[in-house]
C-alpha cells in the first residue's frame, strides 16, 4: 500500500507557515524572516518514503490586497484550498479568528464537507498552559471537524507526530513525482529567494516589499557556480538605498547571500549583484508575469 497526496499550508501572515514547511520537509526551501509577506509564491516541498509521498505547499499569508502583486499572492493561497488532500490551517498563540474571516470561512466549509483539515496552533513555546488550553477549546468550537494540533515549528515540538498523522490521512495512491525529487522549483528560484531574504533582513520599511530579484546567469562548473542576479526596485531613490554608501549595503547582502547559496548547493559560488529600476513593477501586469506571477 502506497499513500500520496497534496498537503497545503495556509494561514495569516507571520504565523510560522514557512518555518513549519521547512521543519516538515527537512530542508530550507522557504525563506523565513520576522516580517510579514515574506513568502510570495506557492512553494512545493516533496517528502518521500518507501510507502508514501507527501507533497507540501507553502503559500503566502492571507491578506487584503493593496496592489496587483498582493492580489496574485492571495490567489496562490486560495488555490491551495482547491487541490488539497490535507489542509494545514496555521494560526499561532496571538492570531485571531477575525483577522481574515472570509478565508477562514472557506476553510470551515472544506472541513465540514469532508476534507481532512488540521488546525495548527503554532508558537506554543511563547504562551502559558492556561492560554493554550483556552485556544484549543476555542478552535475546537470554531472548526469542530478539524484536528487541532498545538506545536512549535521553531522548536520542532510536535512536528514529528504531526507528520505521522498527515501521512496516515493521505489517500492510497501512487507517487505524483519521482522519488528523488525535492521540489517543483528550479535552482534559480532558490537563488532569487535567498537574495530576497537578505534584503528583507537588512532593509527597513517599504524597501524589501518593493524589490524583486531575477537571476540572469547561472553557470555551473565542476567546483563553482557563477551567478549574476539583478535586484529590481520601483524608484531611483530605492536603488541608492539598496546600494548604500560606497556600495557597502549591497556588498553585505551579496556576502550573506553567497554563503547561504553555497550551503544550499554545497558548492563554491561566485555571485555578482546588480541593481536596476523597474518602475511600479508590483502593479504592472506584464512585469508580474515576467517575474513568474501567473496572473489570470
Amino acid at each position: 500500500m502506497h499513500r500520496s497526496g497534496f498537503v497545503n499550508i495556509v494561514g495569516n501572515p507571520n504565523v510560522g507557515k514557512s518555518t513549519l514547511m521547512n521543519a516538515l520537509v527537512g530542508e530550507r526551501l522557504s525563506i523565513i524572516t520576522s516580517k510579514a509577506q515574506t513568502t510570495r509564491h506557492r512553494i512545493m516541498g516533496i517528502v518521500n518514503g518507501e510507502d508514501f509521498q507527501i507533497v507540501y505547499s507553502d503559500t503566502p499569508g492571507v491578506l487584503k490586497p493593496s496592489y496587483r502583486l498582493q492580489e496574485q499572492m492571495l490567489e496562490f493561497s486560495r488555490s491551495a484550498l482547491v487541490d488539497a488532500d490535507v489542509l494545514l490551517y496555521v494560526t499561532d498563540v496571538q492570531d485571531t479568528a477575525d483577522r481574515n474571516a472570509d478565508f477562514l470561512e472557506k476553510v470551515k466549509r472544506m472541513s465540514a464537507s469532508g476534507t481532512r483539515v488540521f488546525l495548527i496552533i503554532n508558537k506554543i513555546d511563547l504562551t502559558t498552559q492556561d492560554t493554550l488550553e483556552r485556544l484549543v477549546e476555542f478552535w475546537h468550537h470554531e472548526l469542530p471537524e478539524a484536528l487541532v494540533r498545538p506545536i512549535s515549528a521553531r522548536e520542532k515540538f510536535g512536528v514529528e507526530s504531526l507528520m505521522e498523522e498527515i501521512k496516515n490521512a493521505l489517500p492510497e495512491c501512487p507517487p505524483f513525482f519521482d522519488k528523488d525529487q525535492l521540489t517543483d522549483k528550479p535552482a534559480r528560484f532558490f537563488v532569487d529567494e535567498i537574495i530576497r531574504e537578505k534584503i528583507l533582513l537588512n532593509y527597513d520599511k517599504e524597501i524589501p516589499y518593493s524589490v524583486e530579484v531575477e537571476v540572469e546567469t547561472f553557470a555551473e562548473e565542476d567546483n563553482l557556480i557563477r551567478i549574476g542576479a539583478v535586484i529590481y526596485v520601483e524608484r531611483d531613490s530605492q536603488k541608492g538605498i539598496i546600494i548604500g554608501k560606497n556600495g557597502a549595503a549591497l556588498k553585505k547582502v551579496g556576502t550573506q547571500a553567497r554563503k547561504d547559496i553555497e550551503t544550499f548547493f554545497d558548492k563554491k559560488v561566485f555571485l555578482q549583484l546588480f541593481v536596476k529600476v523597474d518602475k511600479d513593477w508590483r502593479s504592472n501586469r506584464s512585469r508580474l508575469r515576467h517575474y513568474g506571477y501567473d496572473l489570470q
